[in-house]
């Protein structure tokens, strides 16, 4: 299959600038190259929005908004499937108040969705996101649960989720990394999903750290490898070893300081733990991400594709982006000869 990730830093609230800047990235694709082009979340309008009232004015129309047109015209264009994420306007009869944790009373005016165009440029789908952050509280409502779609081959039997969605839905809590729980994870295995796609505004884990710290020169240029290892352990049920009786089995967790233990990348020249592959058992994961710095939220870039089989042990990190590029790249797997895995474009 050829994946096709967009990843940049829109601009908050300026949505033609960034349909303008997306439309530029792809320029580049062309007709029948393509299986499958994936853009983040909310990516035309931005995602820290404060409240209801901020996010008003840029709440889309499901099929007909600026989001869905740009989905519509690239698909038809290049003869491929489009997934985008966007802010969603309700109809009236959804519209509701809700009591948040803090006392606070907000309106839920819309839904933190995703939509996916067909090859034709027609309307296939739609997704809200079921898990939502502290963000999507001040404003949205949750969808109902993970959505699937069954496409032609390459790309088959197809879930969607949004950003927060990998990470326990309360009121579950984390227990243990055994335990889990994984919903996206344990959702993939029951639907036997060929391909996993995550639009993401993820933020980058600097947000958390003191203010005027350092970063180090590689990590900045680089993925954020901290992030890569959190979706790769939150999806853990897709390649971790089935628990033995003689407890003699168990999975490659990192056990030094370098945070790029956990994963495997392709382009480091080590096994690809091949020997534990069975047809059926592969799942690939895209986890489109978006860039740049929002009312003072940084975003953590490094989209990524996996593929995971089970039992395996690791999971296998095939490409990655770095934190701060901007750019269209076409990932393509299995690699077939004479394929290029990698164009991009700055």
């Amino acid at each position: 299959m050829r994946i096709a990730v967009i990843q940049f830093a829109p601009k908050i609230g300026k949505v033609q600038e960034n349909i303008q800047k997306a439309q530029s990235l792809c320029e580049r694709l062309r007709p029948n190259t393509v299986d499958l082009v994936c853009l983040p979340e909310m990516i035309f309008t931005g995602y820290v929005f404060p409240d209801a009232a901020a996010i008003s004015p840029y709440l889309e129309e499901p099929r007909t908004g600026p989001t869905s047109r740009f989905c519509a015209e690239l698909s038809a264009r290049l003869r491929c499937y489009v997934v985008a994420g966007y802010p969603e306007r309700l109809p009236p009869a959804e519209v509701d108040r809700a009591e948040l944790a803090d006392g606070r009373t907000i309106d839920r005016v819309g839904a933190n969705a995703a939509a996916l165009f067909g090859p034709d440029g027609a309307f296939v789908g739609e997704y809200r996101k079921t898990n939502l952050y502290d963000t999507d509280m001040t404003w949205a409502k949750p969808g109902t649960g993970f959505v699937t779609f069954h496409l032609p081959p390459p790309l088959n039997t197809v879930s969607l989720g949004i950003c927060m969605d990998l990470n326990v839905h309360p009121p579950a809590f984390w227990e243990s990394v055994e335990a889990g729980p994984y919903e996206v994870a344990e959702y993939c295995i029951a639907q036997r999903t060929n391909l996993l796609v995550l639009l993401n505004a993820w933020l980058d884990p600097g947000n958390d750290t003191e203010p005027g710290a350092v970063e180090d020169e590689d990590e900045e240029d680089g993925p954020d490898w901290q992030t890569i290892n959190y979706w790769a352990l939150r999806l853990r049920p897709l390649w971790a070893r089935v628990a033995q009786e003689s407890g003699s089995e168990h999975d490659e967790y990192a056990s030094s300081d370098d945070p790029r233990d956990l994963v495997h990348s392709e382009s480091s020249g080590g096994s690809t733990g091949g020997g534990h592959r069975k047809p059926g058992e592969e799942l690939v994961v895209v986890i489109c991400n978006r860039t740049g710095t929002e009312n003072g939220v940084t975003f953590a870039g490094s989209s990524a594709l996996f593929s995971l089989t089970r039992n395996s042990g690791r999971p296998r990190l095939l490409h990655a982006m770095r934190r701060r590029q901007e750019a269209a790249e076409i990932w393509t797997y299995p690699k077939t000869q004479g394929a290029s895995a990698g164009g991009r474009g700055e």
